[in-house]
């Protein structure tokens, strides 16, 4: 994301905290996958005292914003070491720089819909929960910018799929796949108004929306004045992670796992 658009990840990721007020859980350490200025974190500290923040800041946050950032995590964490995750460094290697079992809550706000697999996303979540962690996450839907896809618009704008166009259904089918407990799925619309045109390009490039516009080439088909963004927003939690291992769609169970019933344990 971009600056412009820091106000929707702000207002998007209040929306996902606030579904965590009736749920039950003690949180250590936390892992912000992206990360980015914003009231989310001062939020998470003031729900979980003691919190310990892993930060991943966004790819387009450097210099002193980042210098900044990180100083907020630091001082949010107060003052306990941290890790800080490149996002370029797991979109090379696919592996989040976290040893496993060491977060007891994944924050993810609009990032899953850039992801080419986001199947590989959830086990790296899986991977770096602690037993009892809960992943919560937001992320847009296909049915985002639909205004932008008509026939005319289609032909002079340089419109993008989104990597990802999974709805709700596909990934609550996606966490129980990846061996989560409890997905809680939901989703909800948001209306975007614009007086400018310049505005609502802008943002449609924020989002990842479109590619850059060759401005030379001026559009010939009037532009929509609203955005329509489909909200995803799901939470499920890594539960019985000592139990089995899954590979190919087979779980298996550690010999040293099954219980022996012997003759007395059945008097």
């Amino acid at each position: 994301m971009t600056q412009s658009i820091r106000w929707l990840q702000d207002e998007i990721a209040a929306r996902m905290l606030q579904k965590l007020d009736i749920v039950k859980l003690e949180v250590k350490d936390v892992l912000l996958l992206p990360d980015f200025p914003g009231a989310h974190a001062p939020f998470l500290t003031k729900r979980f005292p003691g919190l310990r923040f892993h930060s991943a800041p966004e790819s387009q946050i450097t210099g002193f914003d980042l210098l900044k950032l990180r100083t907020a995590r630091l001082w949010n964490s107060r003052m306990k070491s941290a890790s800080v995750i490149s996002l370029n460094d797991y979109k090379k290697t696919g592996r989040i720089n976290l040893p496993s079992n060491s977060v007891d809550l994944v924050v993810s706000v609009l990032f899953i819909q850039d992801l080419s697999d986001p199947e590989h996303f959830l086990q790296e979540c899986w991977r770096v929960l602690k037993e009892g962690g809960l992943l919560t996450f937001s992320y847009l839907g296909p049915d985002t910018a639909k205004e932008l896809r008509s026939e005319m618009l289609t032909q002079q704008l340089p419109l993008k799929s989104l990597a990802s166009p999974w709805d709700m259904h596909d990934m609550g089918d996606a966490l129980l796949g990846e061996r989560f407990s409890d997905p809680v799925m939901d989703m909800e619309f948001l209306g975007l108004d614009y007086d400018s045109d310049d505005i609502l390009l802008s943002d449609a490039k924020a989002l990842h929306l479109l590619d850059p516009i060759d401005q030379n080439s001026p559009l010939t088909t009037l532009l929509p004045k609203k955005l329509t963004l489909e909200v995803i927003y799901g939470h499920a939690w890594a539960l019985g992670k000592h139990l089995a291992k899954s590979q190919d769609h087979v779980a298996y169970i550690d010999l040293n796992q099954i219980g022996r019933k012997t003759r007395s344990d059945s008097a």
